[in-house]
């Protein structure tokens, strides 16, 4: 088929549904005229898509008929096989391509988090500028562990605070340095208090209240920085894409990490609200803490592999994402 021949023949056809979509009152000829053209055009795009799919045109048609659908029948709430699908292939997709550098960035972060450890836990200067001895010693011998208070409201409390941290990396994971800053403070704090509880003969205590829900909650922490560095990263280095394409499609699959990452650390806030500081045997807090974090990469690793196969990025679908001019690659 000769495909700019179809497109010189149709393209009225085209323009004058895109008017009567634009309409905001239409009177009874010319509604049924958007219904007659809407059938029209899903005919024409269902003859470019199996003869000659060329994806600008594609594209433009697909979102011209997704406003005309909607134009027609309204605006409708998701269905709920739109949210199973968000659910199970969207954001498992989403997570599933920063894979590598959600385990680069725990890599970095559980290295730097030890070195700062040994360092206070060895250094006495270190450990000194930790506190005087009686703010060390009630930090260690109380405040650590009263902190994890088994109730709603603290649970509520920790899933909104690591919600904001995690959308805060993402979301400003263009600039290359805040999802590094944020990474860097959180390593080091985590592992100077380790450090200052084993200088004082409690590591183990710190072990056992951050084990059962510090799994998932860093991992969350550990992906929520992937993505913003690989946000960043996209700017940096497009492939064939250009870079504004590259970065608009990288930002709308990685703000489905952010809202992927808002369920994962509601468990993880669950574990920590009620499970850290609960009265139940350590061993069996630690259990749950795993089974949570074995939970979330099966569902990564299974899902967002299948998902990915199937060809979906956690991207919108080409009817909401818009026109994309093909490269050259």
């Amino acid at each position: 088929m000769d495909l700019d021949a179809f497109t010189s023949v149709h393209n009225p056809a085209w323009e004058r549904l895109a008017v009567l979509v634009k309409r905001r009152r239409l009177g009874g000829p010319e509604a049924d005229e958007l219904v007659r053209l809407y059938q029209e055009v899903a005919t024409h795009l269902s003859t470019i898509r199996s003869t000659a799919p060329d994806p600008v045109l594609v594209t433009r048609l697909s979102d011209l008929l997704g406003r005309a659908r909607t134009r027609i029948a309204g605006a409708h709430e998701p269905a709920l096989a739109d949210v199973l699908r968000f659910v199970t292939v969207t954001v498992p997709a989403a997570l599933y391509r920063i894979r590598w550098w959600t385990v680069a960035v725990m890599l970095a972060f559980v290295g730097l988090a030890v070195v700062a450890g040994v360092h206070v836990a060895t250094t006495p200067e270190a450990l000194a500028a930790m506190g005087t001895p009686a703010e060390q010693e009630r930090y260690v011998h109380e405040a650590f562990a009263s902190y994890y208070d088994p109730r709603t409201s603290f649970a509520a409390m920790v899933w909104t605070n690591n919600a904001t941290i995690a959308a805060l990396m993402v979301g400003f994971g263009i600039t290359g340095v805040l999802p590094v800053v944020m990474l860097v403070q959180n390593a080091v704090s985590v592992g100077a208090a380790g450090g200052m509880m084993a200088a004082h003969g409690e590591l183990d205590t710190f072990l056992t209240l951050i084990a059962p829900h510090g799994q998932l909650e860093l991992t969350a922490v550990f992906v929520a920085g992937a993505a913003g560095l690989r946000l960043c990263w996209s700017l940096i280095d497009p492939g064939p894409r250009r870079r504004a394409v590259a970065l608009a499609q990288e930002g709308r699959a990685l703000i489905t990490v952010a809202v992927g990452l808002a369920g994962v650390l509601a468990v993880a806030g669950t574990i920590e609200g009620f499970v850290t500081g609960s009265g139940l045997a350590w061993w069996l807090k630690i259990v749950i803490g795993s089974v949570g974090l074995a939970g979330y990469w099966a569902y990564v690793l299974v899902l967002g592999r299948r998902a990915t196969r199937a060809g979906a990025t956690g991207d919108l679908d080409m009817d909401r994402a818009g026109a994309v001019v093909p490269t050259a690659g």
